[in-house]
């Protein structure tokens, strides 16, 4: 039998969000719990599920699994070193194996620990030792470092944003894995480091400029030779010292890997200026809406919580009242405080309260509403992205004038149109509509709205780059800087077994 070890740390966090993440912000699965959790689903241990099962020799070793509910705020210390001390137990405490696969995500980040997955990957590596091969997959807004290209044979990183082949990317590590061990495959992984930050429409893959990128990736892995290939553009809102894109080539020809990835790097660089998202001042985008008919879709990113952000910007619900807009607004704010004062007035009767700016008050300045509690509930639904159960909390819908505000408790991924529709309100009745993400598929909003804007309001995940206020992440490095130049050097790694 070859046993194969399995493992998952997957967190997405912005270094910007004052609120820090901590461990109960995780789900968690132990020995065969994370089998069970996977078997079937859509995501990347699922996948590598699907290809080990058709080897009846392979006999897997699940070990530990903790799963970010949300995205959120840097992980406290105390919390991570919980995480890392039960996901290291497991792995120590797992029978000998003969391969390795773990299932992480790249942007992750803690108090004192800038690169938590290099640290796990490091202290697998001391556990298990040099001959163990080790393959991961990441997502492509992960932060590649040195670190965790060392403890690795080889990695895989998704292909599509908005991402949709999780599955498909750890079949493809699975099937890494499995050549690394029958047919003695030595990977040699490429890689360039580009200066640059990207952010936008242009990183749709299906219709941007990146898809043209991903597109020669798959080509690479494809061909006779190729192994993976993948353009990381990180996670602009997590502010390590690593922090920048890069091309990785995969092939088992040391030389091709270094001409690929430099090919991919130096086209990525000249395209850089495309990969900025355009966006609308505050004020401009509520006189936009008061001049436009049919429904206004306000695309808040910064204060998307899918990214790591807080959920609890009021600052385009301000920016409208201030406009004096009378359109019919849908809103979503998480603010415990809010929901608990409408929880204490009940259904149909008056709540007057503060909104906002719960988690980030020195951004969001509390706003005071008055309205009627519409609705309540315990904030459980089903989301509309992926069939999952979402959990916002104790919710409730307050009806101030023409504004309609959907306040939640917890964090949720608000990259759909779930929480609205779980909680009574179908945006197409609806004036404007504010959406806290950077996308979403287009038969949500694109297609039958009127107009959608990109709004430049403050946030810890905004597009607006500059305003951010980087101190850890190398510099020069664009857009953040002016005159950044590119000279650019290949890295090349390759492990040994000996």
């Amino acid at each position: 039998m070859t046993r194969i070890l399995l493992g998952e740390c997957k967190q997405e966090v912005s270094s910007f969000n004052p609120a820090p993440s901590h461990y109960d912000d995780f789900t968690f699965s132990r020995g065969d719990e994370l089998l069970a959790v996977h078997q079937g689903a859509q995501s990347e241990m699922g996948g590598a599920l699907g290809v080990f099962a058709t080897r009846d020799e392979i006999e897997l070793v699940p070990a530990f699994g903790a799963r970010a509910i949300t995205s959120g705020g840097t992980l406290a210390a105390a919390d991570w070193q919980r995480v890392a001390g039960d996901f290291l137990d497991a792995v120590r405490n797992a029978p000998p194996v003969d391969a390795v696969y773990f299932s992480l995500h790249g942007a992750m980040a803690a108090e004192g620990e800038g690169d938590p997955e290099g640290y796990l990957l490091a202290e697998t590596r001391a556990i298990l030792g040099e001959r163990i091969p080790i393959v991961v997959s990441l997502d492509l807004h992960g932060i590649l470092t040195d670190r965790i290209l060392e403890h690795t044979d080889a990695l895989t990183v998704y292909h599509t944003y908005p991402h949709v082949d999780m599955y498909e990317t750890g079949a493809r590590a699975a099937r890494l894995l499995l050549r690394i061990l029958d047919e003695g495959v030595r990977p040699v992984t490429a890689v360039v480091r580009i200066p640059a930050l990207v952010r936008g429409k242009e990183l749709i893959t299906e219709t941007g400029i990146f898809g043209t990128f991903v597109r020669r990736c798959q080509a690479i892995e494809a061909s006779p030779g190729g192994l993976s290939a993948g353009m990381f553009i990180g996670n602009p809102f997590t502010d390590v010292p690593d922090l920048r894109s890069n091309s990785i080539v995969v092939t088992d020809d040391p030389e091709r890997s270094a001409r690929e990835a430099l090919a991919l790097a130096t086209d990525f660089w000249a395209a850089r200026d495309v990969l900025r998202e355009d966006l609308t001042p505050l004020a401009e985008a509520a006189q936009i809406a008061r001049e436009t008919a049919g429904t206004v879709v306000m695309m808040d990113a910064a204060d998307a919580t899918s990214s790591g952000a807080s959920g609890d910007s009021n600052a385009i619900l301000r920016a409208l009242m201030e406009a004096d807009y009378r359109g019919k607004t849908l809103v979503p704010i998480i603010d415990p405080r809010a929901a608990a004062a409408a929880f204490a007035a009940g259904v149909g009767n008056p709540v007057r309260t503060e909104v906002g700016g719960a988690f980030d008050p020195e951004r969001f300045p509390p706003l005071m509403i008055e309205g009627n509690v519409h609705l309540l509930s315990d904030g459980r639904f089903i989301a509309e992205f992926n069939g999952m159960e979402a959990y916002a909390g104790p919710t409730a819908v307050v009806e101030a004038g023409n504004y309609t505000l959907v306040l939640g408790s917890r964090p949720v991924n608000l990259h759909d149109r779930s929480l609205y529709f779980a909680h009574g309100q179908d945006p197409k009745q609806f004036d404007c509509v504010v959406v806290k993400s950077p996308h979403c598929k287009p038969h949500m909003y694109a297609d039958w709205c009127a107009r959608i804007i990109n709004v430049d309001a403050p946030g810890s995940t905004s597009a607006n780059l500059p305003s951010l206020g980087h101190t850890k992440c190398a510099r020069p490095i664009f857009p953040l800087d002016e005159e950044v130049s590119f000279d650019p050097h290949v890295q090349v790694f390759q492990r040994t077994r000996d």
